[in-house]
């Protein structure tokens, strides 16, 4: 049996990361998804993003003392 073969040899399992309309489609046509809701940091915001990476690193510090 080919290498191709032997991948799609099992039915097809999904874990689709972000827009559900992706995993809807998916679940349709009779595909295994899992769907995960995930969004980036702070909306995709750069400056909050580093803003809660300072809280963060300050808290480990805390922590340890």
């Amino acid at each position: 049996m080919s290498e191709l073969k032997k991948l799609f040899r099992d039915p097809v399992k999904v874990i689709n990361v972000g827009l559900p309309s992706f995993s809807d489609d998916l679940k349709k046509q009779g595909v295994i998804v899992q769907h995960v809701d995930w969004r980036p940091p702070a909306g995709g915001n750069r400056k909050i993003q580093e803003l809660l990476e300072r809280v963060r690193k300050s808290q480990e510090l805390l922590d340890r003392s």
